[in-house]
This record gives structure tokens, C-alpha cells and sequence, in this order.
């Protein structure tokens, strides 16, 4: 028992001497060596030294120096280290849609290409050409390379020259096409097909009555497994042409999507890629961009074509060149009238009727429309570098180029303009004073004649026409013909003492000879 009692006042006696070892390391770098007979107890006052935390928190075991903070300055205001990031855009639903409808009807108000197909029997179809050692070829449709490889194919690729488009390297694109000079025949007539009735009636709704689309056959463009044709651009083609038709000849394929850019921006991707057993059109206007991407396998054949406007009337500037030109013996008789009228305006009434209100139209656009002796007159003095241009004309007066025949309904409240007092002279015609339109002086409750013609001639006059003498046309007729030659007519409606009268107009063809 007294040795228990003794041990216990040792541990307490250490407890103490503990407590103030404890005060001296707080205060000192290097604690002093402990006494080892100080301690009497077995059991270890420090265990094993504890690790240090992975979150680098403080240690017993880390040393005082250690402990300081370290500061980077920053010289860049936090903003300027994204920290004030800008809000994202938030997304919108109601805008995307209006944005998609906008594009909707975009595309539908101004369509810049439109594909078809042809029904054609591909089995009938024959493309001849002949080679550079003159021999004539045939190759037959469908193919499929994969399967087997006509031996004219091979001929044809051989004779192929590659694609020069400026800006492009042609090693990296390796688009071929046929010679323009070797004969190239293929069996399919276009002409045979609606093919120009389609293009015209989606891609010019607008174009005139008179105007006709025509194709030229361009080239013919190959295109074999890992190759593309490069951007053909809308500055290459300035032969006058609206459009380019590129029909796909049924030769098995992958990839080689054609890809339309038109003048405003937007762009097409068509996948031509069809079964052998159709041939594929697509059409787009001459504004366009257009190019091939790369073929993925087979062998991939298309036949180009340039289409034109043309008119069987004059020229204009839609259509350059006509349907055909005057015979040289018309044009022969011209020289001497020309001679003889230097210096002079020109006219030639037009023979032909033509369905057009004249309130409303102006007579120029009647260009496309004219036929006959009239399009073999328009046509001659073009011909000859002058610049004929249509007019409306009645009772000696002329309406400018720019303005229709507007007359207005209501009756003139001031008196016919007599203000030298002399009578006006006779005139025959449309503003004759005999018997105008077919009134008479008989007629119960008709205006005397004098009156009804000069009301009319004031109501010209105020519509903005002039008397040919004024305008310094010089009308040109046949002085020897016995009968009256045939003349062009159209009407315009006007109310005259509460009655609905027509006024005959007539087309008259100017031009300065210099």
C-alpha cells in the first residue's frame, strides 16, 4: 500500500514538472534536454509524430518559419481577369422563330435554284465523243465502276483536261473536264423534256410575254473518287446568260454535293447523288456561285448547259441577241433613207395590234411583244447603232417616252382655249372636227363638234403629250400607197357628256438619225 501512495506522488510530482517544461518551449526556440530521471512512469507522455494534413493545415511538426504568408500582386484590375464576365445571351424563342419564318420567306420570295428529274430510261441514253486520235466512242448508261468499267469510260477520262479556275490549286482539287473542241453528242434533247418551262416558270415568273429561254451546251465535267470541282465563280460566266442547267448523268457515286451561293449570301447544298436509275437537273440564276464537294466513291458525270433569254422582238436588256436578225435585202433598203435624214427624228407608225391598256403602260414595254415588219423595223435601226424608242401617239400628238395616255374623266370647266381668237385649223384623225367618235350634229343633245374636239385636245394636252411639230418628229408614210396601209391600234377609255367613249391610240417608232 505505501509503495502505490508512492508512485502516485511521483506521477504528480511529474505532472507538474510537465506543465512547466510546457511554458519553457512555447517561449523557446530549442526546448533544453529533459532530465531523463524526472520521469518515473513507463508510459510515454508523446505518442508517434502526427503527419501532416493534406489541406495544409498547421503541424505541431511544421517549424515557425515556415508559417508566413506569401502575396502576389496583381497588377490587372479583377475585372479585367474575367471576373465580371458579361451575362450570356439568353436564348429567345419567340426571335428564333421569327428569325426562321424570315428565312422562310425569303427563300420563297426570291428562289435562286430548282432541281428535277428527267423521265428518261437511263438504259437509253448514249453519250458520243470522239478522241484525240479521231476515233468516235460511244458509252452507254448506267455505270457502275464498281462493278464493271466500260473501256470507252476509260478513253473518255483519258481525254479529259483539268478544271483552271484562278486562285485554286488544281493538284488539290483534281476536277476534269471533256475538251471543248472534241465533238461531244449526248442522246437526251432537252427540248424534249419541260425542262426550260420549269426553270422559267420558278425562276422568272416575271419574265415577258415574247421572251423564250434557250440552253447552250457548256461542258462536261468529271469527277472521280477523292476529288472536288473547285468554286466556280458568277465573273467567270459573262457571256449574258440568266442561268446554268447541270444535269447529273446516271453514273453511281457518293458525296459530290453541289453547293449554290447566290448573290446574297445564301447558300444550297443539293445532294445530286441520285440512283442510276434517274437523271437529276438542277437549275440555278447566273448570279450564282456554285461548287462540287468531294466524291466520296465511284465516278461522278454532269453535263453543263448556259441558259439565255432571247425574244423573236427586239433587243433589250434582258435579251441581247434575238431570235433572228432582218434578211440583208431589208436591211438594204435603209442606207439611202438614213442618208437623207440626217439631223432628223424619225417615226414609223407600228402595223400590229396590241393587247395593252395605254392608261397603264408605257409604250416602250411593248419591245418584247413586237412582231412581224414591226420587230424587222425595231430590230433594223438597232442594227444601224441608233436607239429607236416607242411612243404613244393620236390626232398629231405624241406622248413622251415615260408617260401613258392618262386622261382625265372629268369634264373641263373652262371654255376651249382660243386666245389669238382664230378658229383652229381642220384636223383628220382621232381629233377630227367633223364627226369625233362618232357623234353627230343631229344627234339630239350632241355638243356641237368644235367643242367635242377641243375639250378632247385639252384633256391630251393636260395628260402631257405635244404636237409632233413641236416634239420635231418628221412621221414617214408611204405617199403612194392607195390604200390606207394597216396601222396598230389600242384604246383608252374616258366619259364624255356621261357617256363611256374610247380613245384610238396608236404606236409610233422614233428614232434620230445623227
Amino acid at each position: 500500500m505505501n509503495t502505490f501512495f508512492a508512485r502516485a506522488r511521483l506521477n504528480w510530482d511529474d505532472a507538474i514538472a510537465l506543465l512547466h517544461n510546457t511554458s519553457t518551449i512555447s517561449t523557446s526556440t530549442h526546448p533544453p534536454q529533459s532530465n531523463p530521471s524526472m520521469y518515473a512512469s513507463t508510459t510515454p507522455i508523446y505518442g508517434a509524430p502526427r503527419p501532416i494534413p493534406s489541406d495544409g493545415s498547421r503541424s505541431p511538426n511544421i517549424s515557425a518559419a515556415s508559417l508566413g504568408f506569401e502575396v502576389e500582386h496583381v497588377s490587372r484590375p479583377p475585372s479585367a481577369m474575367g471576373m465580371n464576365r458579361p451575362p450570356e445571351p439568353v436564348w429567345d424563342p419567340e426571335f428564333m422563330y421569327r428569325e426562321h419564318v424570315s428565312k422562310l420567306i425569303g427563300a420563297k420570295s426570291r428562289p435562286c435554284s430548282v432541281s428535277g428529274r428527267i423521265p428518261l430510261d437511263p438504259s437509253h441514253l448514249v453519250l458520243f465523243f470522239r478522241s484525240k486520235t479521231g476515233i468516235t466512242h460511244s458509252l452507254d448508261f448506267p455505270i457502275d465502276i464498281d462493278y464493271n468499267t466500260p473501256p470507252a469510260l476509260d478513253v473518255l477520262i483519258a481525254a479529259c483536261k483539268r478544271t483552271q479556275t484562278p486562285g485554286y490549286d488544281t493538284q488539290l482539287y483534281e476536277s476534269f473536264y471533256y475538251p471543248p473542241n472534241l465533238p461531244l453528242t449526248p442522246s437526251l434533247e432537252i427540248a424534249n423534256h419541260p425542262i426550260l418551262d420549269a426553270i422559267r416558270k420558278m425562276l422568272f415568273p416575271t419574265l415577258a410575254v415574247g421572251h423564250h429561254l434557250t440552253v447552250r451546251r457548256e461542258k462536261l465535267d468529271v469527277l472521280l473518287a477523292g476529288s472536288r470541282m473547285p468554286p466556280q465563280l458568277r465573273a467567270m460566266n459573262n457571256d449574258g446568260r440568266v442561268a446554268t442547267l447541270s444535269i447529273t448523268l446516271p453514273v453511281r457515286f457518293r458525296g459530290g454535293s453541289l453547293v449554290i451561293r447566290d448573290s446574297e449570301g445564301r447558300q444550297e447544298r443539293l445532294d445530286t447523288a441520285a440512283p442510276t436509275s434517274d437523271l437529276e437537273w438542277t437549275a440555278f440564276t447566273g448570279d450564282c456561285d456554285y461548287e462540287v464537294e468531294t466524291v466520296t466513291k465511284g465516278l461522278r458525270m454532269s453535263i453543263s448547259y448556259a441558259v439565255f433569254a432571247k425574244s423573236f422582238g427586239a433587243t433589250t436588256a434582258l435579251t441581247p441577241d434575238p431570235l433572228f436578225t432582218p434578211n440583208q435585202p431589208f436591211l438594204d433598203l435603209f442606207p439611202p433613207v438614213l442618208q437623207m435624214s440626217r439631223g432628223r427624228k424619225i417615226a414609223f407608225l407600228l402595223s400590229h395590234d396590241y393587247d395593252v391598256d395605254p392608261s397603264v403602260v408605257l409604250a416602250e414595254s411593248l419591245v418584247p411583244l413586237l412582231r412581224g415588219g414591226d420587230s424587222m423595223l425595231y430590230q433594223a435601226f438597232k442594227l444601224f447603232k441608233l436607239a429607236p424608242m416607242l411612243h404613244w401617239t393620236a390626232g398629231g400628238y405624241i406622248w413622251p417616252v415615260d408617260r401613258p395616255v392618262e386622261l382625265s374623266n372629268d369634264d373641263p370647266s373652262a371654255a376651249p382655249r382660243a386666245a389669238s381668237g382664230s378658229p383652229l385649223p381642220p384636223i383628220h384623225g382621232a381629233f377630227s372636227n367633223s364627226s369625233p367618235f362618232g357623234y353627230s350634229p343631229h344627234m339630239p343633245g350632241a355638243l356641237p363638234a368644235q367643242t367635242t374636239a377641243d375639250m378632247l385636245r385639252l384633256r391630251v394636252e393636260e395628260s402631257g403629250a405635244v404636237p409632233l411639230a413641236t416634239a420635231e418628229v418628221n412621221l414617214l408614210t408611204d405617199w403612194r400607197a392607195q390604200e390606207s396601209p394597216p396601222v396598230g391600234k389600242a384604246r383608252v377609255h374616258f366619259v364624255e357628256a356621261g357617256l363611256l367613249e374610247k380613245l384610238v391610240v396608236n404606236v409610233v417608232l422614233v428614232a434620230y438619225v445623227h
